[in-house]
């Protein structure tokens, strides 16, 4: 009897800690399941925060593009207003004008690159050769403040064009080509809107 007992334990010594090493692959397979869940929600936040921020510099330079349209059509400034006729051209600036009526109107300084290329829309010093939102229509935007806002005002630049529709035969006539910058919660987001515009 004795060798039939043992016969029959010999199945159950051999099974000894293969229950242990089940568990532990299936722990690691639940594990690295985990892991990669994790990373993957990790890159959809990060997604989703990226594209709040790039929506939040579009509609800062869309912003920025509705006020040079008030600019150009009812400035509170009637010199700066009157700049705006689709005749002279005696205020815009070869490069980018940066004070007073000129501020933000640029002329093309090469024949092969617009202004618009030139120009640094981050500077917001006193030599800055853009226009801030509001500078010109008194309006006012929220930036730089506590939560999802702009880090700064967005900017605008406003370059002459010569009429392509133009009649060759008489004095030349104007278009104007807006460039506008609107930033994100940081000012390395940044979005370029442009428009053009005939009086």
């Amino acid at each position: 009897m004795n060798h039939s007992k043992s016969c029959l334990r010999e199945p159950a010594a051999l099974q000894r800690g293969a229950s242990l090493i089940m568990v532990l692959l299936i722990l690691v397979v639940v594990s690295l399941l985990g892991v990669g869940g994790a990373q993957m929600a990790l890159m959809s936040e990060r997604g989703a925060r990226n594209d709040r921020d790039l929506q939040v510099a579009w509609q800062a330079a869309d912003a920025a593009l509705v006020d040079a349209a008030f600019d150009m059509l009812s400035s509170t400034n009637a010199t700066r207003k009157a700049v705006f006729d689709g005749k002279s051209s005696d205020k815009f600036v070869v490069g980018c004008g940066n004070s007073g009526i000129s501020l933000g109107l640029c002329e093309k300084t090469s024949a092969t690159k617009p202004a618009w290329l030139t120009v640094n829309f981050s500077d917001t010093g006193s030599s800055a050769s853009t226009t801030p939102f509001g500078q010109f229509t008194g309006r006012t935007f929220a930036a730089g403040g506590v939560g999802i806002q702009p880090a700064q005002v967005p900017r605008y630049m406003i370059e002459l064009v010569p009429d392509p529709v133009r009649d060759l035969t008489k004095p030349p006539t104007w278009i104007y080509r807006v460039t506008a910058m609107g930033f994100g919660p940081r000012t390395d987001i940044q979005a370029v809107l442009q428009m053009i515009y005939r009086i």
